[in-house]
């Protein structure tokens, strides 16, 4: 099998037993998160923490593909 999908599967795992601690994090609510409340309407945009994953997933996937 490749690797990519087993490291995607044990990222996942991880993520889901972790996920008391991680909810915790104030992801979605990072200074640059867009959020707008009306009486019958609200709409959030995470536009900070979009690019703080988008980040993080790059480095990660480059370094992944250096070896």
């Amino acid at each position: 099998m490749q690797r990519l999908p087993i490291a995607l599967g044990i990222l996942f795992l991880l993520a889901g037993l972790a996920w008391p601690w991680l909810s915790r994090l104030p992801w979605g609510r990072l200074p640059g998160d867009f959020s707008f409340q009306r009486e019958n309407f609200s709409f959030h945009f995470p536009l900070m923490t979009s690019l703080v994953v988008s980040v993080v997933l790059s480095l990660l996937l480059s370094w992944w593909w250096r070896k």
